[in-house]
Order: C-alpha cells, then sequence, then structure tokens
C-alpha cells in the first residue's frame, strides 16, 4: 500500500508539471494574444484547433492526467494535515495554499472547459467573442482572475514541490534559489494571465499598456 502510494505520489507530482503544467503556459501564451486584438487571437486559437489528431492530443495528454491529478490531488487535499496554525512558517503556508488553490481548481476547470470545449460541441466557435461573452459581467471576470491566479501559483509552487520530491534540488541553498525562481515565474505568468483576461474585456484599453 506504502509503495502504491509513493508511485501515485510521484505520477501525480510528474503529471502536475508534464504535460498539465507545459499546457498551462501554452494556454496562457494564446491567449495573451488577445492583448494584440481579436484577429491576433482569432488566428493563434485557429492554429492551436487545427493540430492534427487534435482530439487524441488532448484526451491523452490533458483530460486523461488532468483528471488523474485533480482525483488524486483531492485525496491528497484531505488527507494532509497542514499545521499553519500551530508553525506558520513560509513552507507550511504554501503548503496550505497548494491543497485550497488545487481545490478551487477542480470547480473553476469544470466551469471553464464547459464554457469553452463543451461550448464548442454544441456548435459556438472558439474565438476572441466567445471568450468576451463569457466575461461579459464584473462578477466572471473577478472568478477568471481568482482561476488564473490560483492555477498560475499551484503550478510554480507544484515546480518547487516536484524538484524537491524528485531529489533534482537537495540542498537548502538549492531550495531557497529556486524559492525565488519560481516567485518570478508565478510573477511573470500571472502578468500574462490576468492581462489576457482584461484583454477580453476591455481590449482597447488593454492594447495601449
Amino acid at each position: 500500500m506504502a509503495s502504491r502510494d509513493f508511485v501515485n505520489r510521484r505520477l501525480h507530482s510528474f503529471l502536475g508539471l508534464i504535460p498539465i503544467g507545459l499546457f498551462l503556459v501554452v494556454h496562457l501564451t494564446v491567449n495573451y494574444f488577445a492583448t494584440r486584438g481579436a484577429e491576433a487571437f482569432d488566428k493563434a486559437a485557429n492554429f492551436m484547433e487545427k493540430l492534427p489528431y487534435l482530439v487524441v492530443l488532448e484526451i491523452v495528454f490533458i483530460y486523461l492526467p488532468l483528471l488523474f491529478h485533480a482525483i488524486y490531488g483531492i485525496y491528497i487535499a484531505f488527507q494532509a494535515k497542514p499545521n499553519v496554525k500551530r508553525f506558520g512558517y513560509y513552507r507550511n503556508w504554501l503548503f496550505f495554499f497548494q491543497r485550497w488553490t488545487g481545490l478551487f481548481l477542480v470547480i473553476f476547470l469544470a466551469w471553464h472547459i464547459w464554457e469553452t470545449r463543451i461550448a464548442m460541441l454544441r456548435g459556438t466557435e472558439l474565438n476572441f467573442e466567445m471568450m468576451a461573452n463569457i466575461l461579459d459581467n464584473p462578477w466572471m471576470v473577478a472568478f477568471y482572475i481568482v482561476g488564473v491566479l490560483c492555477a498560475v501559483y499551484h503550478f510554480s509552487n507544484g515546480l518547487w514541490a516536484f524538484l524537491v520530491h524528485w531529489g533534482i534540488i537537495v540542498t537548502p541553498k538549492s531550495q531557497r534559489y529556486t524559492s525565488y525562481l519560481t516567485v518570478i515565474i508565478f510573477i511573470l505568468l500571472a502578468i500574462v494571465g490576468i492581462r489576457s483576461v482584461f484583454a477580453f474585456v476591455n481590449p482597447d484599453t488593454v492594447a495601449m499598456m
């Protein structure tokens, strides 16, 4: 049982980085084209939609890994016993937020997939207008901003955890410097993600930023 749990945790960690983390970066990059206008975003989205064997790629490299990562992540979240109230250490707080951002992301991603990929099955075209319609009220904008921040945090902090659990960074010094790196990654991806959200809401303002 302990051996199976060890393998599942390693697989959960690995899938969080590859391919889920890589897909997050690609997804944010495509969305960032919205800051250049509707035509630029539609062109980038259309390129992604025309990739060969897209459905197979999505199922094998996105949805199945995401499903395992989410289900096992929920199990880990409810098995974990964070002790931030007793020891408010920096890493304890990061551990605490890693779990709760993961739980929120289960809800956010389910909604996002319903509003985009499932909507496409119902005949809605994936383009700038689709996203502008989704983000047509302040509550949805706030929901997406929180979702983006949670996704970016979960990825960047999870990257540090992956490197530790897989024995890539073992010394306190390397772990400290990697912490700085993951903070930079979080900030950069957060800027990309938030600017993309506002590009669908007010493209003229974002284009001038």
